[in-house]
């Protein structure tokens, strides 16, 4: 029997997702599947990580969301009826049309659409449906949520719209079965809809966790994301045990009924074929004066510098120069240097205080000429090519130390230069560190706060350090783990859940500059004071070939 995983939540379901990317197409492949899919809620955080993780094990990627739909305007902040704030509906991208337009849609639920969640309505669905195939997701879709009510007729003319939406094969009635009651009852109600409307099923099992025996665990992570302790008898629980990556006999040992749902998610499976494509840059282009090349411009700014900069000795440099400058236009940076050039020139016109330069950049006589740094590179003997080498090609990285109370005026005028699609601050992650993951596991379990905070003291204060490291480094807690049977269970959860992301927030400093609207290459994501970022780290963002500016805030440059 053959089967494919389409409705999987993965670490990047913040809180509420504790599968973690690689044990999961770890497992995926070792339960003999040849393909899965991530979709997350609500966004696309894990996407590229997921992308690259399954094809490293040779699994096939299937790049999805489970987005929020509003029930009217995603503009709309008004709904009273907390249960109907919005429904899930699963959306997998068919082909790089499509993964284009799935980055839209979640991008659209955060900026026009957040409220409690990311929301978006048909309006954005009908706009961007093109390349994607659509499945009616869990209880909380907007069928499954009719069917329940005994709201059959407003079931089937949901179902139709999405599939008028999406068009004919390409949205799925979604079966689910986690031994929960209302799920035999609407499941039944699927199979009828199904005849009548020509809609085909589609089995999915709702995964939040990689292994059966996670269940704990992830009941531990439900109660750090909703404030409560796992005695308290009135708190969100996913009852049952059930969300874990089942085998395919498991999910027909389910679905006897409907193994054509189950043939369904390999025929999804094969028609779902996205490229991310990496290393290739997306520079913006720098607007020069007219009947000037980037070139010539570049050229004519350094040349004034070395006359300004060197007024003795300019003959000499100047052969340096020019090899700099073979290389910067060879590399494809011309642009690069004018973008830094032009807002550090801004600065210091404005008198908002820039470091001198840090880093391999201070190596370069461009880069000094441009009064980008203001290290004089041949009295230091300072080595270009540990900035810029032609033989190893990557983005050159400067990094840029200004004021720290001014430094948004300088962010603010690159933001009015290219515009503010084009412009956005990079998200970071903050995730459960050693310490922090038994502090939070003991607080949920009620342990006595002390005990706890003595276990997280026995860990080592050293970068990376993580619970298996300490249990080896250190034996006074090795021996507690070993004979205390509390210890034992604060430590097994600690580590289960350990390394998962916790939150989102602003990088400190990382900007990107993109050559179109950011949402085309990347997924837009809003931070808890409303700024909008990306949805992918920095690290990720540069794989992608995206530019990436530090602007770094220095309080001793204040």
């Amino acid at each position: 029997m053959n089967f494919t995983h389409l409705h999987v939540h993965t670490e990047y379901s913040l809180l509420d997702g504790s599968n973690k990317i690689k044990e999961y197409v770890a497992r995926v492949k070792e339960l003999g599947m040849n393909a899965a899919a991530i979709t997350d809620h609500g966004v696309m955080y894990g996407v590229i990580d997921f992308y690259r993780a399954a094809h490293e094990v040779g699994i096939k990627p299937i790049l999805g969301c489970e987005v929020y739909v509003a029930p009217g305007s995603r503009f709309d902040r008004d709904n009273s009826q907390s249960e109907d704030r919005y429904y899930h509906l699963v959306l997998l991208a068919e082909n790089n049309q499509g993964y284009a337009n799935l980055t839209k849609i979640v991008s659209k639920g955060f900026v026009d659409g957040f409220y409690y969640k990311p929301r978006v309505d048909l309006e954005v669905l009908e706009t961007y449906h093109e390349g994607i195939i659509a499945l009616s997701a869990c209880l909380a879709g907007e069928v499954q949520r009719n069917l329940a009510r005994g709201r059959d007729e407003e079931a089937q003319s949901a179902a139709l719209r999405y599939q008028q939406i999406f068009g004919k094969g390409n949205f799925f009635l979604e079966l689910q079965d986690h031994g929960i009651a209302e799920q035999h009852f609407v499941n039944q109600k699927l199979l009828g809809l199904s005849k009548k409307t020509g809609i085909e099923l589609v089995a999915t099992n709702d995964v939040h966790y990689t292994y059966r025996e996670d269940e704990e665990p992830h009941d531990i992570l439900l109660c750090l994301q909703t404030n409560k302790k796992l005695e308290d008898e009135d708190r969100m629980r996913y009852e049952g045990g059930q969300y874990y990556v089942k085998s395919p006999q498991e999910m027909a040992e389910l679905f006897p009924y409907a193994l054509e749902a189950l043939e369904n998610t390999c025929k999804i499976a094969e028609r779902c074929n996205v490229e991310i494509e990496f290393g290739v840059r997306k520079l913006p282009k720098y607007d020069v004066p007219d009947h000037m090349t980037s070139k010539d411009y570049l050229r004519k700014l350094c040349f004034e510098g070395l006359a300004r900069r060197y007024p003795e000795d300019a003959g000499e440099i100047a052969e340096k120069l020019e090899y700099e400058l073979s290389v910067i236009e060879g590399m494809g940076f011309v642009d690069y240097f004018l973008i830094v050039w032009d807002f550090i020139n801004y600065a210091r016109k404005h008198d908002i205080m820039v470091g001198p330069g840090r880093g391999s950049a201070a190596g370069s006589i461009v880069s000094y000429c441009l009064g980008i740094t203001n290290i004089d590179p041949i009295k230091y003997s300072l080595l270009f090519e540990r900035f810029l080498n032609p033989e190893r090609v990557s983005m050159p990285d400067i990094d840029i130390d200004f004021c720290f109370e001014r430094r948004q005026e300088v962010i603010d005028y690159v933001v009015e230069k290219y515009g503010k699609d084009r412009v956005v601050q990079i998200v970071t992650f903050g995730t459960m560190a050693a310490k922090g993951v038994i502090r939070d596991v003991g607080r949920v379990l009620d342990y006595p706060y002390a005990y706890v905070d003595s276990i997280a003291k026995m860990i080592p204060n050293e970068l990376n350090m993580t619970i298996d490291l300490a249990l080896q480094r250190n034996p006074e807690l090795r021996k507690l783990y070993e004979s205390d049977s509390q210890v034992t269970r604060l430590i097994d959860m600690s580590k289960r859940l350990e390394g998962l992301p916790r939150h989102t927030s602003m990088h400190a400093a990382g900007v990107v500059i993109s050559q179109k609207s950011v949402d085309e290459y990347v997924p837009l994501s809003r931070a808890s004071d409303g700024t909008i970022t990306t949805q992918f780290t920095m690290t990720t963002i540069e794989e992608l070939g995206l530019l990436k500016m530090d602007f770094l805030g220095l309080r001793t440059l204040t």
